[in-house]
């Protein structure tokens, strides 16, 4: 079933921009909290601080969900989580099934979340005959030899792998052939599919890579002499930072090379 080939979602019928759904889930996430506390209406600055995104980006997505607020007063919270959640095709139940009950798969079977934004988990599926009928999460496991009857029986679309990376392709090719069009790869390591098959991946050890990265940049920069800038700002040699800080000018074409280090000696 696996084609070998890059992988590339399906084009949504309405258009909307991929970043913009990807950005929906966001917006919901901070809509939902605003209607928790029972707030009736959000400007776009609000929101788009609250979803960590800036306001220009948020009325440009939200233009493409026909809702543009009103001047003065903003959106509309309840009609907001309305209209994303139908967007995202959250105002129906989609089954789920779990493939992998080892820590990590236990842990997603145990998720509160799930059920409260529209999803169902149909099913929790190991290879271990030992972990067959046990219950995680007040669901008994079935063994994957299951996997398809369940998939076709639940009418099932939507897969989370939560394997070993080694089994991962086996599995997604048997999610595939049973008709599954959406999987949730959480396996380390790349999955091949077919058209017509999305997949999203969750790597939390190339998450944590990624922020070591810009761990070691900050710290760099704090040894070289200079503090961590806020976002879109420039540091200032710390030779700068001493010279303001003895009421004298610092000198405008000293630097590294001139007269005064960017790092005075201890």
């Amino acid at each position: 079933m696996a084609t070998g080939r890059s992988h590339r979602p399906a084009t949504r019928s309405r258009g909307i921009p991929e970043a913009t759904v990807a950005r929906l889930p966001l917006y919901l996430r901070a809509l939902t909290a605003l209607s928790e506390r029972s707030v009736p209406t959000v400007s776009s600055e609000e929101l788009a601080a609250a979803a960590g995104v800036n306001s220009a980006k948020l009325r440009k997505d939200f233009s493409y969900l026909g809702s543009y607020g009103t001047r003065g007063v903003g959106y509309d919270v309840e009609y907001l989580v309305y209209q994303i959640s139908r967007e995202l095709g959250l105002t129906q139940d989609w089954p789920v099934v779990i493939v992998g009950i080892g820590n990590l798969g236990a842990a997603l079977a145990n998720y509160g979340g799930f059920a409260s934004r529209g999803f169902r988990v149909a099913a929790l599926i190991d290879a271990d005959p030992a972990m067959a009928g046990k219950p995680v999460a007040g669901i008994p496991v079935q063994h994957t030899d299951q996997l398809e009857g369940i998939i076709q029986g639940e009418g099932v679309s939507i897969g989370v792998i939560a394997t070993p990376a080694g089994a991962a392709q086996q599995v997604c090719d048997r999610l595939v052939a049973a008709g599954v069009t959406s999987i949730l790869n959480f396996a380390p390591t790349v999955l091949t599919v077919p058209d017509g098959v999305d997949v999203r991946k969750v790597d939390l050890s190339i998450e944590l890579q990624i922020l070591a990265f810009h761990e070691q940049r900050k710290a760099g920069e704090v040894a070289a002499g200079t503090v961590v800038p806020p976002v879109g700002s420039r540091p200032e040699p710390v030779a700068a930072r001493r010279a303001s800080a003895d009421g004298q000018e610092p000198a405008a074409d000293q630097g590294p090379d001139g007269d005064v280090p960017a790092v005075m000696p201890t």
